[in-house]
């Protein structure tokens, strides 16, 4: 199965983000579905039965507190000439994303470089890029904030309209 390990977004907050993708620039393209938005501390790929008991376990050790996470600016990713990806810059999650790599240890590299975004949309083509990244620019998300208290591991099933998600198991926080 494919499989990642995630924070959700509470209702509320999702509602805002909503709102922040309904003022996006004119693109080609597809918004993030609000019940697949997430933020993605570690993506694992395929993994194995066998193997995601072995996660499963080593993600049951974490002790890690409750934190404040904090959703930011606005960016783009440029993935092609053309397109790229939406993203909000969200606050705070280093040092889990942290733990979460130390936990799975001698499975899994660590991460070279994580960057706590979230993904609002995938962009096949835009008509005038620089007038897009203008327009990006002075989207201003209102200071949207909460508390993680747990984090996910998920599988994710690719279709031809939407990626389909599923909780394999959920990890509280203290």
């Amino acid at each position: 199965m494919r499989a990642f390990i995630s924070i959700k977004f509470p209702p509320k907050i999702l509602m805002h983000l909503k709102n922040i993708q309904e003022t996006l620039p004119e693109f080609t393209g597809k918004k993030t579905e609000l019940k697949n938005l997430h933020l993605t501390l570690k993506f694992l790929g395929e993994v194995s039965l066998e193997n995601i008991e072995s996660i499963k376990l080593r993600l049951r050790k974490i002790n890690f507190n409750k934190f404040e996470t904090e959703i930011k600016e606005c960016g783009f990713f440029d993935k092609q000439e053309e397109g790229g990806i939406l993203w909000l810059e969200i606050t705070n999650c280093d040092n889990i994303q942290k733990e979460i790599d130390n936990s799975l240890e001698g499975l899994y590299e660590k991460e070279k470089r994580f960057m706590g975004h979230l993904t609002i949309a995938r962009i096949k083509k835009i008509e005038d890029k620089k007038r897009f990244i203008e327009a990006m620019g002075k989207i201003k998300p209102p200071k949207l904030s909460f508390i993680v208290d747990k984090f996910y591991l998920m599988e994710s099933k690719l279709t031809s309209k939407d990626p389909i998600y599923d909780e394999i198991e959920k990890y509280n926080l203290n």
